[in-house]
């Protein structure tokens, strides 16, 4: 029996920051896209791609405001990060914290398992950012699905379009420069199906959200979804004489 199926699956999305690019808006937004729900989402954009220019002045930027990231009790008004979901995906985090580090790349921040008074069975993971991660590593091929970031520099547009294309998942991207013309022609060249400028992780209800290649199949929200539930029928009214030769 055959049965319609619509899937939304993993990715290892890339965010993509120009020189050009308003500094702390970038910084934020690529904070979100790796930090919001301690990195439990599967369209964050974990390949953190930052053009030579800004590249240092953006790295120590981001250390320093992911330091002053408050991580506790997920019901507290006060925190900004709580816990991974269960011990088995905080091992997972953990391990891929050490293979980033086997595989020789920088630890700018965090990395550890914080001990928090009242939470020290908790699942935490400090936020982290690495640096100096390259294309193969796998930290910047495999989903991690933790507050992982990977820090990686680049030179022009079309060096940066190839290596974002670079993976078997494709369901976000996003881009951060003032240039807007440049925006859109990077966009359309990136193999994602749900892309973002000067912003990341926003989803309206509006906006199809969806994936391409093994990032899934159909599409979520918007009028996109609601085709993907009805069926399309095909009606022919013949106003004339039927044509026939027989």
């Amino acid at each position: 029996k055959m049965k319609h199926a619509t899937m939304e699956l993993g990715g290892k999305s890339p965010l993509i920051v120009f020189d050009d690019a308003d500094l702390e808006n970038a910084i934020g937004g690529a904070m979100l896209g790796n930090f919001y729900s301690t990195g439990q989402i599967c369209s964050n954009g974990t390949r953190v791609f930052v053009q030579k220019g800004i590249h240092d002045r953006f790295v120590d930027r981001l250390v320093e405001r992911t330091k002053k990231i408050r991580i506790g009790d997920p019901l507290d008004p006060e925190t900004q990060m709580g816990p991974l979901v269960n011990k088995a995906q905080q091992d997972k985090v953990v391990s891929y914290i050490a293979a980033g580090r086997q595989e020789g790349a920088a630890l700018a921040c965090g990395g550890n398992v914080p001990s928090l008074q009242g939470f020290q069975g908790g699942y935490f993971v400090e936020p982290t950012v690495f640096t100096g991660v390259t294309d193969t590593m796998r930290i910047a091929r495999e989903e991690i699905f933790g507050p992982v970031m990977s820090v990686l520099k680049f030179d022009g547009e079309d060096e940066v379009i190839e290596r974002a294309n670079d993976t078997e998942f494709g369901l976000a991207a996003g881009v951060f420069t003032r240039d807007l013309p440049r925006a859109h022609r990077v966009i359309a060249e990136l193999q994602a199906g749900t892309c973002w400028i000067n912003a990341y992780n926003l989803t309206p209800v509006e906006i199809p959200f969806g994936g391409v290649k093994q990032s899934g199949i159909g599409r979520e929200n918007s009028l996109a979804a609601l085709a993907l539930y009805s069926q399309l029928k095909a009606v022919y009214v013949e106003t004339g004489d039927v044509a026939s030769p027989y």
